[in-house]
C-alpha cells in the first residue's frame, strides 16, 4: 500500500519536490498544501501519512509541527542543497530527517518509509527518532550524505567580546523547578535566593520565570519586563532560530554567573507561552548553565475542558511542562495551619504529575504560627499527615526578605547574616554539590569565602 504524502513546500521549490514524489516508488502525493490551515487540517484528518516540508514555507512554526506529530504524521524536512539557515531551523525543530531539494526519487523512498515507521500511530508522542531533544551527533549522523550538514558552532569562540558565559555540556546540566500550593508560599523568593546563591557558589546559573499567573522575578531583581525574556525565547523556539546566541542575548546576567529569563509582564499574555516551544527553551538552558531553577505557577490541572481542541494553548501547560522536564521539583508551602495544609492536599496532586517524590521546603518558620519549637511542629505534621521526612526548613525573617524586596536585591547582598539566607545557601549546596556561602566574581576569577556574620 502506498504512503500518503502531502507537501508545505515555498512556491519557489514545490513543483520539484511535487515532480520527484510522483516518481518515487511507494509514495502517493495526495496534496500539495496552499498554506499552514490546509496542511493540518488534511493531516488531523488522518488523510495523510507523512508531511514533506520546508522551512521558508510561510507560517509553519514548532507549534504546527507538535500538531502534525500529534496527529501520528511523519515529517520529513527538505531543504536548498547547502542552505544552513534551512537546515538549522528544521533541526530546531527536531526534523531529524531532511534531504535536500535535488535528492533522487529513490532517496526520498528511503526517507519516507524511515519517517513512516517512526510515527506508527496517531494521538501519541513522538518516538525517539523524532526526539527534539535527540543528541546532536545522531541528528547529523541522520542527514543525508549528498548535502553538508549544518554543524552548530561555538558562539563564544566566534563572539569572545560577548562574555556570554561558558558553554556548559548538556549532561551536567540540571533544571530544578520550584512549585508551591496557591497562597503566597513563597516560591518566587526561594527560586530567586536558591539560583542566586548557585551562581555565587560558581554554578553557572539561568533563572527562568514561567509563572503564567504572576510572573514577579523582575521586580524582585530590579530589571525591566517591558520586554519579557521568556516571551522572546519561546517566539525563537517556535519559529526554529533558538540558539545559545539568541538565548544568551535574551537572558542577560542580572550579577555574575546568574541569566535571568523574566516573565510576562501581563497574565493576558499566557497564550505566548506555549509547551512545546517551552520545552525547547528549557533544554536550550541545558547549553547556558549548569543548574536551571524555574519558577511555576501553582496550578496543576490539565485543562481538560480543552482536550477537544488539541492545538489550542492551555495555561498550565508551562507549570506541567516545567515539571516533566525537571530532574529535581522543590515543593514549597508556608509554615502555617492554612499553608501546612494546603501543601499536604499540593503534594498529593504534585506526585501525580511528576512520578518522583519532590524535595519538601518549609517557608516562613515561625513558632508564632505553629508553636515551640517550630522546626520540630512542622516537622511532625508533615511526617503525619503527608509522609515527608526531613523537610528543609527556611526560618521567617521577614526584615531581611522585605529589605531585599524593596531594594531589588538577594538575601545575600542585602543581608548575609540572614538565618533564611543560610538555609537557602545549604539547600543550594545539597542541589549543586558546591560549597555553601561562598562569593564570587567575573568568568574565571577566584572564588572566595564570604565572611560569616
Amino acid at each position: 500500500m502506498a504512503t500518503a504524502a502531502v507537501t508545505a513546500i515555498s512556491a519557489a521549490q514545490e513543483a520539484t519536490v511535487a515532480a520527484t514524489l510522483g516518481r518515487t516508488s511507494g509514495v502517493r502525493l495526495v496534496r500539495r498544501c496552499a498554506d499552514v490551515a490546509d496542511l493540518v487540517a488534511i493531516c488531523t484528518a488522518g488523510r495523510a501519512d507523512v508531511a514533506v516540508l520546508s522551512a521558508d514555507f510561510t507560517g509553519l512554526d514548532r507549534s504546527t509541527i507538535g500538531a502534525l506529530r500529534a496527529a501520528g504524521v511523519g515529517i520529513l524536512g527538505v531543504h536548498q542543497p547547502g542552505v544552513e539557515d534551512e537546515q538549522r531551523v528544521l533541526q530546531q525543530w527536531g526534523v531529524r530527517s531532511q534531504l535536500p531539494i535535488g535528492a533522487t526519487p529513490t532517496e526520498f523512498a528511503a526517507a519516507v518509509q524511515s519517517v513512516t515507521e517512526g510515527a506508527t500511530s496517531r494521538h501519541t508522542p513522538p518516538d525517539a527518532s523524532e526526539d527534539p531533544t535527540v543528541s546532536l551527533e545522531a541528528e547529523l549522523a541522520a542527514m543525508s550524505d549528498r548535502a553538508a550538514p549544518y554543524v552548530p558552532v561555538n558562539p563564544w569562540l566566534e563572539a569572545p567580546t560577548a562574555e556570554p558565559g561558558p558553554v556548559v555540556p548538556e549532561q551536567t546540566a540540571k533544571i530544578v523547578t520550584v512549585w508551591g500550593p496557591v497562597g503566597a508560599p513563597g516560591r518566587t523568593v526561594l527560586a530567586v535566593n536558591l539560583a542566586a546563591e548557585a551562581a555565587r557558589m560558581g554554578v553557572p546559573t539561568v533563572l527562568v520565570d514561567a509563572d503564567t499567573y504572576a510572573a514577579s522575578i523582575a521586580q524582585h531583581l530590579a530589571l525591566l519586563d517591558e520586554a519579557p525574556g521568556i516571551a522572546a525565547a519561546t517566539r525563537l523556539a517556535d519559529s526554529g532560530h533558538l540558539d545559545l546566541r539568541s538565548l544568551a542575548a535574551v537572558a542577560p546576567e542580572a550579577s555574575p554567573g546568574l541569566r535571568v529569563l523574566t516573565g510576562l509582564p501581563r497574565a493576558d499574555r499566557w497564550p505566548e507561552i506555549r509547551d512545546d516551544a517551552l520545552e525547547a527553551v528549557l533544554e536550550q538552558c541545558r547549553q547556558l548553565g549548569r543548574l536551571i531553577v524555574v519558577d511555576v505557577a501553582a496550578p496543576l490541572e490539565q485543562d481538560e475542558e480543552l482536550s477537544y481542541d488539541t492545538t489550542a494553548p492551555r495555561r498550565n501547560a508551562a507549570t506541567l511542562t516545567a515539571l516533566a522536564a525537571a530532574d529535581t521539583v522543590i515543593a514549597v508551602g508556608s509554615a502555617d495551619p492554612v499553608g501546612l495544609q494546603r501543601l499536604v492536599r499540593g503534594l498529593d496532586e504534585l506526585r501525580s504529575v511528576i512520578g518522583q517524590p519532590p524535595w519538601v521546603v518549609a517557608n516562613m518558620v515561625r513558632a508564632s504560627a505553629v508553636g515551640s519549637p517550630p522546626e520540630q511542629r512542622v516537622s511532625e505534621a508533615l511526617q503525619r499527615f503527608a509522609g515527608v521526612s526531613s523537610p528543609a526548613i527556611v526560618p521567617d525573617d521577614r526584615a531581611a526578605f522585605d529589605g531585599a524586596l524593596l531594594a531589588g536585591r538577594v538575601l545575600a547582598e542585602h543581608a548575609a547574616g540572614s538565618t533564611a539566607r543560610k538555609a537557602i545557601a545549604s539547600l543550594a549546596s545539597d542541589l549543586t554539590g558546591a560549597s555553601a556561602l561562598t562569593r564570587r566574581g567575573r568568568w574565571g576569577r577566584h572564588r572566595e569565602s564570604s565572611p560569616q556574620t
